[in-house]
């Protein structure tokens, strides 16, 4: 993940749908240029052709732009390191999400990746886009995926559980990209970056949480919400506003701990952008409590509340599509509560039956 001075993030990148459009934004790549994951696209119409390749995707493939710009995926190096006679360009364009484990050639041993292949559409529902995705797979440390894939080969239920974690990830991190792409008016502005990589490192916390997860992938809820809370004071600091924290040990499954660490990382952006001004300062609050039943989340500000006649999350913004997410992942209940001049109060509330880990996942 990008440190905070890296990181100079936006609320709108461009004024249209089109993810082609944000890839011409010199901004726009050289923020997906920090990002620690190898990321290229392609244009599927009129031939499929790749528009853009980051930094560490060049690395990992081993060529540079000018060779993987305007060519096709089966030009890549790659093939599957399980032992079957299969290439990484060839399962790219013929598979979705998750895809395998591949070597790429070196000169000394070959770097092995973890690759995702996942389609874009636009509003109407149309295919325009392939998003690949390569995560270097660390030799000396063992990834989630990988341990993951060890005890799918013991067990054929966990196979079910880690295509629909890792399709809902990759979806999720698409959509975040997308969304932000699609509402920008201001190339100047950069609130809409802001917040797009505030988003993007709540999900890279989320990720060091899953490394350092026991055997039933349990997330320490209390733990994460801090992490969020420090890193939006962090890279958000303005002199007089103070957090008021504390949280309780609560392992929640990845399904829950995902959508309740965005819509945190929400809130409290939100509070320090727009809560106090024309103030000199103020508390914001955060609590995640254990109950007999499950856990309390509470986020609050003592700012100058909601305009008149304003409601959060706003219907349309991408904080909407998070909160809908907790409500459905998590099944939690969400109570939203604002007065002029006393500031904003949320509430979340988890069941320790539907937040638990290694409990049924969501439809």
């Amino acid at each position: 993940m990008t440190d905070n001075k890296s990181s100079q993030r936006v609320e709108q990148l461009l004024d249209s749908p089109d993810l082609a459009v944000a890839l011409e934004s010199d901004r726009f790549k050289q923020f997906l240029d920090q990002v620690p994951v190898a990321v290229a696209v392609s244009e599927l119409t009129p031939n499929e052709r790749i528009v853009y390749a980051n930094l560490e995707f060049e690395r990992l493939t081993g060529r540079d732009g000018d060779r993987i710009v305007g060519g096709l995926w089966t030009d890549l190096p790659g093939e599957a390191s399980t032992g079957e006679a299969r290439a990484l360009g060839e399962a790219v364009a013929a598979e979705r999400d998750y895809i395998g484990s591949y070597a790429l050639p070196r000169d000394g041993d070959p770097l092995t990746v973890d690759a995702w292949s996942n389609i874009i559409e636009d509003d109407e529902g149309e295919p325009v886009f392939r998003l690949v995705a390569l995560v270097e797979t660390v030799a000396s440390a063992t990834s989630v995926l990988d341990e993951l894939h060890e005890r799918v080969r013991e067990k054929d239920t966990q196979l079910r559980e880690l295509q629909h974690r890792v399709k809902n990830n990759l979806q999720m991190i698409t959509a975040l990209i997308r969304v932000e792409a699609k509402g920008v008016a201001d190339r100047s502005t950069g609130e809409g970056f802001d917040r797009l990589a505030g988003r993007v490192e709540a999900l890279g916390l989320l990720y060091r949480s899953l490394g350092e997860a026991g055997p039933e992938e349990a997330v320490d809820l209390g733990v994460y919400l801090s992490e969020i809370a420090s890193a939006v004071m962090r890279a958000h600091a303005v002199e007089g506003i103070r957090l008021d924290m504390q949280v309780d040990t609560w392992p929640v499954s990845l399904d829950v701990a995902m959508p309740a660490g965005l819509v945190v990382n929400e809130l409290l952006t939100n509070a320090l952008k727009h809560a106090f001004v024309g103030r000199e300062g103020g508390t914001i609050t955060l609590r995640c409590n254990n109950q007999a039943d499950g856990c309390r989340v509470f986020i609050a500000d003592d700012g100058v509340g909601l305009p008149q006649g304003a409601s959060w999350p706003k219907p349309g913004k991408l904080s909407a599509l998070i909160v809908r997410s907790l409500l459905q992942n998590a099944k939690a209940r969400l109570d939203v509560e604002s007065t002029p001049g006393e500031g904003v109060r949320v509430t979340i509330v988890f069941t320790s039956e539907d937040a638990a880990p290694g409990g049924d996942l969501p439809a």
